[in-house]
C-alpha cells in the first residue's frame, strides 16, 4: 500500500457522500434541536458512545440518523479505515517528510510489535521509558544531587511548542498527583521575562533544568538554555556544575556534550514523533518526575486504551471518528470556523492551549496530499477556558451572538478536591449550559415570565447551538491520556477527510528564517543596510532608535 492512498480517488467535493451531504444540509440546516428532541424521546441516550472510560454525548448536535449515515459514508469514501491501518502499520504517511507517524508506539505495551523502517520500535520506546523511570526515581528520592551536594527541589523544563505545551498541560492537569515538596516550572518564551520570573525565587544549587530540543539548536530553547547555564554558573562558579544541573531530551549528542551535559543523561526520541504528539515520550520527563513513573505509565495506559478503541471500534461507535466527522460537518457545511473547548475542571486550565497546537498546527493546511490547492475549509480555530470562569466571560457571545460555535464540554463525576457542594454546583453549571445552548428560551417563554415587551428580544435565546459533552468518572493520569488521544485521533480523522498531511508543519519555518536575518540587523552597532518592505524597515529603525545603546 502506498503512503498516499488518496491519489487515485476523486477530489473531496466531487465524492457522492460529500454531494449528498450538501443536499442533506439544505434540508436540515434550519432544523432546531427542540424539534429533534421532541420527535425522538430516546435521542439523549441514542446519540451517545462510550470508549476507554469516556462517555461521549453528541445528542445535542444538529444531526439526524441520515446525517451520521452520510458522514460515515464519507469516511469510507475517503479511505479512513485504510489510513488508520497504514498509521498503525508504520507506513510513512507523513509524505512531505517521508516519515512514519507512530506516536501510538510511545504508549504501546512491551510485547507489542510496531514496525518502522523494518524494525520493531517498541523495545526502543521502553528502553527510554526505563531510563526515564530510573532517573525520575533518583531525583524524587533525593539520590540525584546538585553540584554542591544539595537535594534537587526545583525542576525547570525549557522547550517550546510541543516540548513545552504538553509538559506544562500535563503537570497542571495532574498536579493533584505531583510531589508537592518539589517546584516545577516551564520556560518557553524567548522573552527574557519568562526565564527571569521562573527562576527569581529559586536556588541554583537545588535546581535541575531539562533542556527539551530534538536538534538542540532551536533558537528560543537554546537561548533560554544558555541563560540557564549562565544563571547556574554565576552561582556555582564551576563548569563541572553543568552536568549535575542539566539533562537533555534530544537526539543531538554532539551539541548536548558541547553544552556540558553528560550524554549518559540524554533522553532520546525519534523522527516518527511529531513535537505536538510527544508529551508521552521523553519530552514528558518533567511530568514523570512530578507524578512518578507509575502514574506516568498509567497515563500511557490511558493513551493506549483510546488508541485501541480508535483502531478497532466500528466507526458508528468510535469516539474520535464521531468527533472528527462532526467537526467536518460544522466546518464545511455550516461554516463554523471555531471550536470552544470548555473543561469543567480547574486542573485542565491549560488543556485548550495544548489543543490549539495539536489541532491548528496539524490541520492548518491549504494543499492536499497531492499538492493541490484545497477549495474547502480545513482546520478550525480552537480556544477555551475552564468552567465556570468562561461563563462570566465569552459565553454571552456563544448564547446570543451571531456566530455558530460548536462546544466541547468536559466534566467529571467525582472531584479530586471535595469541598462542600462545590462540585455539584460546578457540574450543574455544565449540564445547564449544554441545555441552554441547545434549547434556548423562546419569546413566548420570556413573555410568560411577565417580561415587558420591549425587553423580550433581549432576553430571548435562540438555542440550537451544538455541544458535545464528554463525561468521565475522575481526572486520573489514565483519563488524561484518553482525552489527549481522543483529540489526536479526531485530528487524524479530519485530516484524512480533508486529504491533507496532518503531521508536517512547514508553516512555522518561514518566520524563523526571517527572524535569523533580522537579528543581526537589530544588534549591529552600525546602521544596517535594510532590504525589507517599507513597513519592516521602518519598524526596525524605530526599534533601534528607541532601544538606544545595549545595557
Amino acid at each position: 500500500m502506498t503512503a498516499n492512498p488518496t491519489s487515485s480517488v476523486p477530489p473531496l467535493t466531487q465524492r457522492p457522500a460529500w454531494r449528498a451531504l450538501e443536499a442533506h444540509y439544505q434540508q436540515i440546516k434550519d432544523a432546531h434541536l427542540r424539534d429533534l428532541f421532541a420527535h425522538d424521546p430516546q435521542r439523549g441516550t441514542k446519540f451517545v458512545a462510550e470508549g476507554a472510560g469516556l462517555y461521549f454525548d453528541y445528542s445535542k448536535h444538529r444531526v439526524t440518523d441520515e446525517t451520521l449515515r452520510l458522514l460515515l459514508q464519507l469516511a469510507q469514501e475517503c479511505g479512513l479505515r485504510e489510513r488508520i491501518d497504514a498509521m498503525f502499520r508504520g507506513d510513512p504517511i507523513n509524505i512531505t517528510e517521508n516519515r512514519s507517524v507512530l506516536h501510538v508506539a510511545l504508549r504501546a505495551p512491551r510485547d507489542a510489535v510496531i514496525m518502522a523502517e523494518g524494525r520493531n520500535v517498541v523495545p526502543e520506546v521502553h528502553a527510554v521509558l526505563d531510563k526515564m523511570s530510573a532517573f525520575a526515581d533518583q531525583v524524587r528520592g533525593g539520590a540525584w544531587k546538585g553540584y554542591t551536594g544539595q537535594r534537587i527541589r526545583n525542576v525547570i523544563n525549557i522547550g517550546i511548542g510541543g516540548s513545552d505545551l504538553g509538559p506544562v498541560m500535563a503537570y497542571e492537569a495532574l498536579k493533584d498527583y505531583s510531589d508537592r515538596n518539589m517546584t516545577f516550572r516551564f520556560v518557553s518564551n524567548v522573552d527574557g521575562t519568562d526565564f527571569v520570573e521562573a527562576t527569581r525565587d529559586l536556588n541554583p544549587a537545588e535546581t535541575l533544568f531539562i533542556i527539551s530540543s530534538k536538534t538542540f539548536t532551536t533558537l528560543e530553547t537554546m537561548t533560554n538554555a544558555q541563560s540557564a547555564r549562565a544563571w547556574v554558573l554565576n552561582a556555582l562558579h564551576d563548569e563541572n556544575a553543568v552536568a549535575r544541573h542539566f539533562v537533555a531530551v534530544s537526539t543531538n549528542a554532539e551539541e548536548v556534550q558541547k553544552f556540558g551535559i553528560d550524554t549518559a543523561n540524554m533522553f532520546g526520541f525519534w523522527d516518527w514523533v511529531g513535537g505536538r504528539y510527544s508529551m508521552d515520550s521523553a519530552i514528558g520527563l518533567s511530568t514523570m518526575i512530578a507524578v512518578g513513573p507509575e502514574n506516568f505509565r498509567q497515563m500511557l495506559a490511558g493513551f493506549h486504551a483510546m488508541d485501541e478503541h480508535f483502531r478497532a471500534t466500528p466507526f458508528e461507535r468510535n469516539l474520535p471518528v464521531l468527533m472528527g466527522l462532526l467537526a467536518v460537518w460544522y466546518n464545511n457545511f455550516f461554516g463554523a470556523q471555531t471550536v470552544a473547548v470548555l473543561p469543567y475542571d480547574h486542573y485542565l486550565k491549560r488543556f485548550p492551549a495544548y489543543l490549539q497546537q495539536l489541532t491548528m498546527e496539524s490541520n492548518g493546511k491549504s494543499v492536499t496530499l497531492d499538492g493541490l490547492q484545497v477549495n474547502y475549509q480545513t482546520g478550525q480555530i480552537f480556544w477555551g477556558e475552564p468552567g465556570t470562569n468562561g461563563q462570566h466571560s465569552f459565553y454571552q457571545l456563544i448564547h446570543q451572538g451571531t456566530k455558530l460555535i460548536p462546544c466541547d464540554f468536559i466534566g467529571f463525576s467525582q472531584t479530586l478536591n471535595p469541598l462542600g457542594d462545590h462540585h455539584d454546583l460546578l457540574m450543574a453549571n455544565l449540564f445547564a449550559q449544554t441545555e441552554a445552548l441547545a434549547f434556548g428560551k423562546t419569546p413566548e417563554q420570556v413573555k410568560a415570565e411577565g417580561t415587558a415587551d420591549a425587553l423580550v428580544p433581549h432576553r430571548t435565546f435562540a438555542g440550537n447551538h451544538p455541544t458535545t459533552t464528554i463525561l468521565a468518572e475522575r481526572l486520573t493520569p489514565a483519563t488524561l491520556g484518553t482525552l489527549v488521544a481522543l483529540y489526536e485521533h479526531s485530528v487524524f480523522t479530519q485530516g484524512t477527510i480533508w486529504q491533507i498531511d496532518s503531521f508536517d508543519q512547514w508553516g512555522v519555518e518561514l518566520g524563523k528564517v526571517l527572524a535569523k536575518r533580522i537579528i543581526p540587523e537589530l544588534q549591529s552597532k552600525d546602521e544596517p543596510q535594510l532590504n525589507h518592505d517599507s513597513s519592516t524597515n521602518a519598524l526596525i529603525r524605530r526599534y533601534r532608535q528607541q532601544r538606544g545603546s545595549r545595557g
